[in-house]
């Protein structure tokens, strides 16, 4: 316990870690994709890239030396347009969300690229607005477990929605955070935006991404298991800068409420330790408790602010913007 506690003055004292880069995509490669917005890797050792811009999922093998495409544009099933999210599970599995005709749909396909599943979300079509790689208003992030799809969805009244890969919603859970705006729902909801996180030790995190910075932890069964609120240093300042006062809009208003992100990316590593990436240029790591490990700032060629980050089998981090890839043990 004193050595603990002697580490964690010391990481005050000195700052944030430097983590740096041990491999990358080589830039050859990396060089053709116009946004990747999503890298991960299977546990065959195959890494996959979600170039958003392009719209169109790629793979890579496993030394780096060759990129395919795998799933391509279009609006018809099997196929991805305007997508806005993607996940993909241990066994090379994939689920990819996109918003054809601005409807928002989920589609699951194998390594190869053939679909293997998919639905489309309930709801009238609307127009999806995007700032920062946040979505204002709709699905903006989604977990795959190979079996599951879970969804963040404040609109609902619930924090998470699980579903099937057919569609079949299987359960909600996480109650809606107090925000001091509940008589307008569009901030409301909107204060609750978040990142379901699966924790391979078991249970699940749930991040918010906007508003004050605060995640929960949650058991196998959807229960609360503990909430924090984060805090620190190299924060402080950009967290006192946040809003907390939006114009009053009517109830038939098509206006959107403007919440900045707070929180960037998020992602659970196979030990069960919680990173949390700002929208400033630091990440957090939390224990399995919830309790606050050290601060990091992510170095490649220059300093890498995660846009989007996934860990392989080896338990190393993959990180967008660059496909750079980290070892944080």
């Amino acid at each position: 316990m004193r050595r603990s506690i002697a580490l964690s003055l010391l990481a005050l004292a000195i700052g944030p870690d430097t983590i740096r880069s041990v491999d990358a995509i080589p830039v050859r490669i990396a060089g053709r994709f116009r946004d990747p917005a999503g890298f991960a890797r299977s546990s065959s050792g195959q890494y996959f890239v979600f170039d958003r811009r392009s719209q169109i999922v790629y793979g890579i093998d496993a030394r780096g030396d060759a990129a395919w495409e795998i799933v391509h544009i279009g609006n018809e099933p099997g196929r991805i347009l305007n997508p806005f999210a993607f996940a993909v599970a241990p066994d090379g599995t994939f689920a990819v969300g996109d918003a054809p005709n601005n409807r928002e749909r989920i589609q699951v396909f194998n390594a190869a690229g053939f679909r293997t599943g998919g639905f489309t979300l309930p709801g009238k079509p609307r127009a999806r607005v995007s700032l920062g790689g946040l979505v204002l208003n709709g699905i903006g992030s989604l977990q795959y477990t190979g079996t599951s799809i879970f969804l963040s969805q404040p609109d609902t009244g619930s924090l998470v929605a699980e579903y099937s890969t057919t569609g079949t919603l299987v359960r909600s859970f996480g109650e809606l955070r107090a925000t001091g705006h509940e008589s307008d729902p569009a901030v409301h909801a909107a204060l609750n935006i978040g990142l379901p996180l699966v924790d391979p030790r078991g249970g699940f995190f749930f991040v918010f991404q906007t508003g004050e910075p605060v995640f929960r932890k949650y058991d196998a069964q959807g229960h609360l298991v503990f909430e924090r609120r984060i805090q620190g240093r190299e924060i402080d300042s950009f967290v006192s800068r946040l809003p907390n006062m939006w114009l009053t809009r009517k109830p038939d208003s098509t206006e959107i409420p403007f919440l900045a992100p707070t929180i960037r990316t998020a992602a659970v590593s196979p030990a069960g330790h919680l990173w949390v990436s700002f929208s400033e240029p630091v990440t957090y790591e939390f224990d399995g408790d919830g309790d606050k490990i050290r601060a990091a700032e992510f170095r490649a060629a220059g300093v890498v602010s995660p846009d989007h980050m996934a860990f392989d089998e080896k338990g190393r981090m993959l990180v967008t913007p660059g496909l750079v890839i980290f070892d944080v043990n």
